[in-house]
């Protein structure tokens, strides 16, 4: 088999590091060959602060998906957040020197990178550049331009922003892992590939993913994205309360907030008790399931709030930029009981918890179907989805290879995204 339809997503995370071997099966669902999983621990709050130990991690991902699914893996979709991910709005505009044409994909490109020679911060990098709407000679909220005729066309524009050094970080241990990059790309951006269908994008809806590390929020109305921010705690902070809380080990603490945790303590009965083994020779100690949720639920109120914050800047409560769908949670930190209710109960808007498993070949593991994996499946699709696109452009080039006129046309419908992607990779080799 042509090794050109599988595609490689890596979940680079604060807990976790997975590796996705995928290929599209023949009703375009995914059909996960092998997955692995190694526990991460170069990595805080979303940022690489240990590469050997991220090397190893990742090199032991990709080593169990590869005896998993028998392929060789050469190139990964990798996902990028951590909390110095940041996001602005921004307009911007170039006049059409000949206006007797019509606006075609060439213009838009011009105008997007144009924007990538913004001015950062010292030591950020434009990670996306992301369209919202487009005015072409002032008459305002264009969905596509394309086609139509004028001199003057202005967009503005969601552009997210990096740490350089961190993003070099994650390029310099793909490479040292022995692995090539594929592609890049924001991970509330891949999750919400993942679990969210297009009728919520268009309604109106934000997608919560509570990472162990950071908790990433993508906001969409009208099938485009219009706000990201990456919130620096998540379900590791919560682990951590329970740990000084109760004075036990962090395994424990983890073991705990997974099989007992809830975020609702008003369930928990006062004589609800777990007992924990002590260190040893020590007594075990015991723990309320009560104070437990005590626990859990005053941090899980942090989260959402910093959350319901950063929703309410995006405008919520305008009526054109109200989120008709709601929220959706994913990520691990939505496997916790109860958190359904306590988000409605904090936002009042309608929430779901959202699971990958749509676009998964129905005979999939059922463990792959979990939040958890939320991210790491939407990586797989993009790989997969670019992929297409490669074989698309090709076979067209093929095809009308005497024709100087499709060629052309194939090579620009290149997307903002591989354009960025490619861009990264001369940045990445040139910093070696």
């Amino acid at each position: 088999m042509e090794n050109n339809n599988i595609a490689v997503g890596l979940d680079i995370g604060t807990t976790k590091i997975v590796a996705m071997v995928g290929r599209q099966d023949a009703y375009g669902k995914i059909e996960v060959l092998g997955t692995g999983k190694a526990k991460s621990l170069g990595v805080h709050r979303g940022v690489v602060n240990n590469i050997t130990q991220t090397i190893q991690s990742i090199q032991q991902a990709v080593d169990e998906a590869e005896s998993a699914s028998g392929e060789k893996i050469n190139e990964v979709v990798v996902g990028i957040a951590g909390q110095h991910i940041r996001s602005l709005h921004h307009s911007d505009y170039i006049t059409r020197s000949n206006s007797d044409k019509v606006i075609d994909e060439n213009d838009i490109e011009r105008l997007i990178n144009q924007v990538y020679k913004l001015v950062m911060l010292p030591g950020e990098e434009i990670i996306h550049v992301l369209p919202q709407d487009f005015k072409v000679d002032g008459q305002a909220e264009i969905k596509t331009p394309i086609g139509m005729y004028g001199g003057r066309l202005e967009a503005n524009f969601h552009v997210v922003v990096g740490q350089v050094s961190s993003i070099r970080n994650i390029g310099r241990c793909i490479k040292s892992a022995g692995l090539e990059l594929a592609n890049i790309t924001l991970e509330p951006l891949a999750s919400s590939d993942a679990v969210l269908s297009q009728e919520e994008k268009e309604a109106g809806v934000a997608l919560i993913d509570i990472g162990g590390g950071t908790t990433d929020l993508a906001i969409f109305k009208d099938g485009i994205i219009r706000h990201t921010s990456v919130i620096s705690f998540g379900g590791g902070v919560i682990t951590e309360d329970i740990k000084e809380g109760c004075s036990i080990i962090e395994k424990q603490a983890e073991l705990l907030k997974t099989k007992f945790g809830s975020a609702w303590p008003g369930e928990n009965k006062d004589n609800e008790i777990v007992s924990i083994p002590g260190l040893r020779g020590r007594e075990p100690k015991e723990i309320t399931l009560k104070n437990l949720s005590k626990i859990i639920h005053a941090r899980v109120v942090e989260i959402v709030e910093q959350v319901f914050l950063e929703i309410k800047n995006y405008g919520h409560e305008e009526t054109k930029k109200k989120l008709i769908a709601g929220i959706v949670l994913t990520g691990g930190g939505a496997q916790l009981k109860h958190i359904k209710q306590l988000v409605e109960y904090i936002t009042g808007m309608d929430t779901r918890i959202g699971y990958p498993n749509e676009h998964l070949a129905s005979n999939s593991d059922t463990e792959l179907s979990s939040p958890l994996y939320a991210t790491v499946v939407g990586l797989l699709m993009k790989g997969l989805s670019d992929n297409e696109k490669k074989n698309k452009v090709e076979s067209k080039i093929e095809e009308k290879s005497f024709e100087r006129k499709p060629e052309t046309k194939a090579i620009i419908r290149k997307s903002i995204f591989e354009k960025w992607g490619e861009k990264f990779r001369d940045f990445l080799d040139n910093a070696e």
